[in-house]
């Protein structure tokens, strides 16, 4: 549940740590959440299981957590944009999430196991209807 008393930054960040455990079963250790006009981020860190980080420290294990990842975000990303929109009042346009592993390649989940979410927003949402910045811890 929800801290009704809670920032949107707050909001956004706990929804966006239940959406990575409710994917994978492995909650995210904490959630930034950064809005800069119409674009909304939100970084994950401590996103990837043990295996997978393990798995994801060679280049072919890498592109296997990569598109891991990049099916679950595509497949299951509507609920995470549907949460933005009840909490900030405006739509997402669109929405994706890329990570880049030691190699260098772009992929959906970091080797060190942070990801990175970002959302952009139909339109900007004013300054003084923003509130909140900083992280949140998934304890």
């Amino acid at each position: 549940m929800l801290n009704p008393n809670a920032t949107m930054t707050e909001q956004i960040a706990q929804v966006a740590i239940r959406f990575g455990e409710g994917q994978t079963g492995h909650a995210p250790d904490a959630a930034t959440v950064v809005l800069s006009a119409d674009t909304l981020v939100i970084t994950l860190h401590g996103a990837l299981s043990p295996a997978e980080r393990d798995l994801a420290r060679t280049p072919e294990g890498a592109a296997q957590v990569q598109e891991f990842h990049r099916q679950l975000f595509a497949t299951s990303c509507m609920s995470m944009r549907e949460e933005i929109r009840r909490i900030t009042g405006v739509e997402v346009r669109e929405a994706t999430a890329e990570v880049e592993t030691s190699t260098g390649t772009v992929v959906h989940a970091f080797t060190t196991g942070t990801m990175v979410q970002v959302f952009l927003l139909a339109r900007s949402l004013p300054g003084e209807t923003w509130n909140g910045t900083g992280a949140i811890d998934s304890s």
